[in-house]
């Protein structure tokens, strides 16, 4: 069963929050467009092995606030919001796993609060080095005005109506397994992720089998039908902010941490993080790239024996 969610107070904003079991904190962190809905299947594990599971509608979903300024989504608020919640919880410091965009947050915390983090799992997405070039500039460059952050940049709030007035269509297609294991989907010209909501050659759905049932994909429906998609977006729309508040801190990770990859993941594996993470242990999936839905007990089982080790209940 589902935790209740309740209303937590933190850094100005209010979370929904999941919470349960007792001992030694671990917080999941979800990615775009996700829910605290997504970890469904690590809670009661995680909670059996003895921790204390904090799951977070992050800034922008669920019931949690929304706020209108786009730059109230940038890294200082969305680490900050963690914090925020440690602190409420009355812990120094916890183990944080993130997917997607989550573990993009879960890298920063710890960077930018390094005293905060126990340790670290992440999914799908490795750490983002700075380099010398803008972070949405490069990517224009190199992949085009297309490319769905450059989109989501450049033309503000145009993705996000497509996906508010087709909500269900973009989010069955997009939650599939596999999905970028199969070639040869034509989504289209113009931005996939636009075509993938609301060309109608594609609505009966692509490549791929579904990763929710239906009743779980209600979940997803129902949370976005309340908060719209802007607020997700708007932790886009802060790459290049982004890039700007790293430039302070040492891009480099002292704390134990598993990455886990899908070998199916449209996201580039990083052959080299090891060279910017001190202790890593890096694990493949056969999967696609909802890791953690799309092969719940290896994940699960991936996580507890490594928690074992590097953060015992």
């Amino acid at each position: 069963m589902f935790p209740t969610p309740e209303r937590i107070s933190v850094n100005n904003i209010e979370l929904e929050v999941y919470s349960a079991g007792s001992g030694r904190p671990l917080m999941l962190c979800h990615g775009w467009p996700e829910h605290a809905y997504s970890w469904r299947h690590q809670i009661q594990p995680l909670v059996k092995a003895g921790y204390h599971v904090i799951v977070p509608n992050q800034r922008g979903y669920g019931h949690s606030s929304c706020p209108s300024a786009v730059e109230a989504y940038d890294i200082v608020q969305l680490t900050g919001d963690l914090v925020g919640l440690l602190d409420h919880f009355g812990y120094e410091d916890a183990c944080f796993v993130g997917h997607d965009w989550g573990a993009i947050v879960v890298w920063n915390l710890a960077i930018m609060h390094r005293e905060r983090v126990s340790g670290v799992i992440n999914l799908s997405v490795p750490l983002l080095q700075r380099g010398t070039s803008e972070w949405v500039g490069f990517w224009e460059k190199m992949l085009g005005p297309d490319f769905y952050i450059v989109h989501f940049n450049r033309q503000p709030l145009v993705a996000d109506r497509v996906f508010e007035r087709h909500t269900q269509q973009f989010l069955n297609n997009l939650y599939r397994t596999n999905q970028w294991a199969h070639p040869g989907v034509d989504f289209g010209p113009g931005m996939t992720l636009i075509s993938m909501a609301q060309n109608p050659e594609l609505k009966e759905g692509v490549p791929g089998d579904p990763v929710m049932t239906p009743e779980e994909m209600q979940v997803f429906l129902d949370a976005f039908a309340h908060s719209g998609f802007t607020g997700g977006i708007n932790w886009y729309r802060n790459f290049s902010r982004n890039w700007e508040t790293a430039g302070a801190y040492e891009q480099r990770i002292y704390q134990p941490t598993l990455m886990i990859y899908g070998d199916h993941d449209m996201v580039p594996q990083a052959p080299r993080l090891g060279d910017f993470v001190d202790q890593l242990e890096v694990l493949n999936l056969p999967c696609g790239h909802w890791i953690q839905q799309e092969m719940p007990k290896e994940t699960n089982r991936a996580m507890l024996n490594w928690l074992s080790v590097h953060y015992p209940s």
